[in-house]
């Protein structure tokens, strides 16, 4: 009898431990098929379970002076690594960021999306992206026109060697400023030297802001190419059939790259034409700029014009000299390149010269425009020179004191020749 009980109490606990035994291998297979973390796309940012984040909280709820809309906050998406990663050496985190232990109660959000953030334990936040960072740069070029502006231009140019043909695309202008309400445009486009003959584009009937969308052709030699310039004339015509210039664009193609596989869409701003007279020598354009912390002053020779060629006998190269002088002693000078048969050439050269600001009382700038003849021979065309009371009067004085006055910004200004020598 005893023999039966012991045996029937072993089957028992036999039963009870294969029992237990299943149990084990079950819950073993479901933890490794159901609780495996599973990784989401991140939708919306994560907020930090910090013990500071209810004193953020509450100081984020204080009034404030500076309201910003909710609308307006960029959300950041956090970078974050798997708990198979857990007990590796990472790099101490800053500014506040949390690290999840298995430990850690999950953080679910009262309201939004659910982030899968929440759902992984051990789960590192080392950081995050800040999806502004990646967007285009906006293009402003339509939107931000400068106090006393008369209009813009947009054009590309392409040079195609083998044709040796010169490409300008003339795409559109903006924020055209025409005598009267109504503006009809157009545009004349010409290739410097040469300024008697010209291309020139549809008129765009009663409208500010023209799309013309045209190609022009020159054909220009690759020698000469980097010695021409373009200049684009905006015109407007009135119920009269009359003509009135709006502004120009002056393009010099020395310093820029022509052959490419792409196209570069340029813009430029539209600048008032000289209006008054020449002068018996001719004009002379130029910009001056002084940095009082670099200690240097810097000349810009634009363009001259209503030039008087002296020795007709021969191709006419002018180029101008500035030279920097000091109690009328000479200091350095430079020169530009010559620019063959114009009588307004182009020149848009930048110099730099090293002078002190308590040298400014004593210094001064002379432009020579000079015409190369036969030989090493050079004939004076004209002089203009600019200073400071010791050396100039009027227009001279005035840019002078511009200059001084605007550090490090450019001062644009024409200035009558003289030949005295």
């Amino acid at each position: 009898m005893s023999e039966q009980v012991a045996a029937v109490a072993g089957g028992v606990i036999g039963g009870i431990l294969l029992l237990i035994l299943i149990g084990i291998a079950v819950y073993l297979l479901w933890k490794k098929i159901c609780l495996q973390p599973s990784y989401e796309e991140l939708t919306d940012s994560v907020t930090p379970t910090h013990p500071d984040a209810s004193l953020e909280d509450q100081t984020l709820t204080q009034p404030s002076s500076v309201i910003q809309p909710k609308s307006i906050r960029t959300r950041s998406v956090p970078f974050i690594i798997p708990p198979k990663f857990h007990g590796r050496d990472w790099i101490n985190l800053t500014n506040g960021e949390h690290v999840q232990e298995d430990s850690d109660p999950y953080v679910t959000p009262e309201s939004g999306p659910r982030c899968s953030f929440h759902s992984l334990a051990g789960a590192y936040v080392i950081g995050s992206i800040n999806p502004e960072l990646y967007k285009f740069p906006e293009d402003k070029s339509e939107t931000d026109f400068p106090e006393c502006n008369i209009g813009r231009l947009w054009f590309s140019v392409e040079y195609e060697q083998e044709a040796e043909r010169l490409l300008v695309s003339l795409i559109k202008a903006r924020k055209l400023q025409p005598p009267t309400d109504s503006c009809s445009p157009f545009v004349k486009i010409y290739l410097l030297p040469d300024e008697r003959r010209y291309l020139q584009s549809k008129t765009k009937r009663k409208t500010l802001n023209p799309q013309f969308d045209e190609n022009f052709i020159f054909q220009v030699s690759s020698k000469t190419l980097y010695q021409r310039t373009l200049k684009f004339s905006v015109y407007h015509v009135d119920k009269q059939k009359k003509h009135h210039l709006l502004g120009q664009v002056i393009f010099p193609l020395k310093n820029e790259t022509l052959t490419g596989d792409s196209k570069l869409v340029i813009w430029r701003d539209l600048e008032a034409e000289n209006l008054e007279p020449p002068s018996e020598y001719g004009d002379i354009q130029f910009s001056l700029s002084y940095n009082d912390y670099l200690g240097r002053l810097t000349v810009v020779v634009l363009r001259a014009k209503g030039l008087k060629f002296q020795d007709e006998r021969y191709a006419a190269s002018v180029y101008i000299k500035v030279s920097l002088m000091n109690h009328n002693k000479f200091i350095k000078c430079k020169k530009t390149t010559a620019v063959l048969g114009s009588p307004n050439p182009v020149y848009n050269e930048t110099f730099s010269f090293k002078a002190d600001q308590t040298e400014l009382d004593t210094a001064s700038l002379s432009l020579s425009v000079l015409q190369s003849a036969e030989g090493d021979k050079t004939h004076l065309l004209g002089r203009v020179v600019v200073g400071p009371f010791m050396y100039t009067r009027g227009k001279e004085l005035e840019h002078w004191n511009e200059m001084i006055s605007k550090p490090k910004e450019l001062v644009k200004r024409w200035h009558a020749l003289c030949c005295n020598t």
